[in-house]
């Protein structure tokens, strides 16, 4: 006998899963919170699993949920792209989308490969630039979304993502044992000034050895052991590394991925683009989220 899973159930355990409970997966799904936990409990007995462990922290998936999650994606990405990409003909214009330098990698090349592949004929206006100046042109007006990374949630922003900031530096590089430390970073750069206070505040003598509005001209330095830099946890390019330091180098804060919608009519195309930024940062926050519990479970 053929059996077919739910779609509906599948959209509805991704977002507990990314929400991390069932009463903030109903209000980001427009649903009742009875009903979310419905569609889960008939998830469950059509695949005679348990999926969801509930406990006073809130909800956990258990291993057969974090297995089926991982289809679930999948699954769900494929039926909204075969829709979108039958339906959307008609759609057309241009989307302007504002993304800062350190977090344009790994996920804005594939959600534009996505968007395009839905939409063909909406182009998407990519502008790379620092959060600052993103928030300031996104008041005026010149954009329809941005991503932005900063401490904690700015008024009016959905918070995607948190990572931790880490330094940076050139692989099997030596440079972050000198002293003093030769630190790159932009003169817009939100991180610059959080990595002098932790340097100035661990009584570590620095000089500032690439200072540039090109983050080129920075990683190109850092990949050159000539300096260390800073990056959210998991957006640094290959050819650069996370310093593994053993705590030689100062702690530093975590910052949030910021999502900010202008607030006016929209129609499918940016919801779709929004759609997909949302599940692309939702989902490297849950996975690197799982991943810090895991280590830590291990460590101890």
């Amino acid at each position: 006998m053929i059996r077919n899973l739910d779609l509906t159930a599948l959209r509805s355990l991704v977002a507990v899963a990314d929400s991390g409970g069932v009463t903030r997966a109903a209000g980001f799904l427009n649903l009742t919170q009875s009903a979310v936990s419905m569609q889960l409990k008939r998830l469950e007995e059509s695949l005679d699993v348990a999926l969801l462990e509930r406990s006073g922290r809130g909800v956990e998936l258990t291993s057969s949920g974090e297995q089926l999650l991982s289809y679930a994606r999948r699954m769900l990405a494929l039926n909204d792209e075969a829709i979108d990409r039958l339906t959307a003909h008609d759609f057309g214009g241009e989307i302007m989308l504002g993304v800062p330098h350190d977090i344009v990698y790994p996920h804005v090349p594939e959600i534009l490969r996505r968007f395009n592949a839905a939409f063909p004929r909406v182009r998407v206006n990519l502008v790379s630039s620092y959060s600052r100046a993103l928030l300031e042109e996104f008041v005026s007006g010149k954009f329809a979304m941005i991503l932005t990374t900063e401490r904690g949630r700015g008024e009016g922003a959905e918070v995607l993502s948190e990572k931790p900031l880490c330094w940076i530096g050139a692989q099997g590089g030596v440079c972050w044992r000198q002293r003093p430390l030769r630190f790159g970073s932009g003169r817009e750069c939100m991180f610059r000034a959080t990595g002098i206070r932790a340097l100035e505040r661990c009584a570590i003598s620095w000089e500032m050895a690439v200072e540039s509005d090109s983050d080129r001209t920075i990683e190109a330095t850092v990949r050159a052991d000539l300096a260390v830099s800073l990056m959210l946890e998991g957006t640094e390019p290959p050819f650069l590394e996370r310093i593994q330091h053993n705590g030689a180098m100062p702690d530093l804060p975590s910052y949030s991925i910021n999502l900010y919608v202008a607030d006016k009519p929209f129609g499918r195309a940016e919801e779709a683009l929004a759609d997909l930024v949302r599940e692309a940062y939702r989902a490297d926050g849950f996975m690197a989220s799982s991943q810090r519990s895991s280590l830590s479970t291990s460590a101890a």
